[in-house]
């Protein structure tokens, strides 16, 4: 077993070196990316008074991954995944995920106790694990094979770098085993995980180390589907272009969740 597969398993996640194939790719990206921004049709992704574009479907690449007259999406991290954990399905389109100077402000709606979640703990998160109803309750329904990030652009690592906490995935499992134990995995999706979630999530903040992710254009990184991550304040010294700290991320999602979203890769 390679050493790089070794972390991934063991940390939740592994960045790569850079990579003339990714330098090429996030660089034609970046000029999407960017006009994604003034984009009307992405103008509702503009969060925290501005200062965080969600970005979801905001690049126009193919099911490859590749954008329209550039270059394949190809290099050391996609044959990372293909070698390690299967085939790479159909990609939905990339998110452009920028944050800006000020970053966090309230979300529109958010209370003081979520919006003290977002300072405080990063707004940490399992993707997928989506919430419903007036009692903020959660259940499973989007669930990602993996997460693949790619930054597009130069700037400081403390410029609201993603927050990773290490091995969270171990814990996230096994609760999330638990919750749907005696199930038939056609009912999963209705369970309500919310208790499970949030003690599994106070057990990783407790003994799980917080690491933050910065690379620069060419270099990439993979997280674990199931690790607890969020996006770090922007620093009082942090600097980013005009558009913002930006990165592409591709999250597919399983085509039966139910087979492998617990699974170890």
């Amino acid at each position: 077993m390679n050493t790089q597969f070794e972390q991934f398993q063991g940390k939740g996640w592994v960045r790569f070196a850079q990579d003339r194939q990714v330098v090429a790719w996030a660089a034609d990206a970046l000029q999407h990316g960017i006009r994604s921004l003034d984009d009307p049709a992405c103008a509702e992704w503009f969060q925290c008074e501005r200062t965080w574009f969600i970005g979801v479907d905001a690049l126009p690449n193919d099911a490859a991954g590749r954008l329209p007259d550039g270059p394949p999406l190809s290099g050391v991290p996609v044959e990372f995944i293909t070698q390690n954990l299967g085939a790479i399905p159909d990609l939905h389109r990339a998110q452009v995920s920028s944050v800006f100077p000020g970053y966090p402000r309230p979300r529109p709606g958010e209370g003081e106790a979520a919006f003290r979640y977002r300072v405080k703990r990063d707004a940490a998160h399992v993707d997928g694990v989506k919430m419903f109803g007036e009692h903020r309750r959660r259940k499973v329904e989007e669930p990602h094979a993996w997460v693949l990030g790619i930054p597009l652009n130069e700037s400081s690592p403390d410029a609201a770098p993603l927050v990773i906490w290490e091995g969270s995935h171990h814990i996230m499992r096994r609760a999330f085993t638990a919750a749907f134990e005696g199930l038939s995995p056609e009912d999963w999706a209705d369970v309500d995980v919310t208790d499970a979630y949030t003690a599994a999530r106070a057990e990783v903040f407790e003994t799980c180390l917080r690491i933050t992710v910065h690379a620069k254009p060419g270099e990439s990184y993979l997280m674990h589907r199931l690790c607890l991550h969020g996006v770090a304040p922007w620093g009082a010294a942090a600097n980013a272009p005009e558009e913002g700290r930006m990165i592409a991320y591709f999250r597919p999602e399983l085509a039966d969740w139910t087979k492998g979203w617990l699974a170890e890769g």
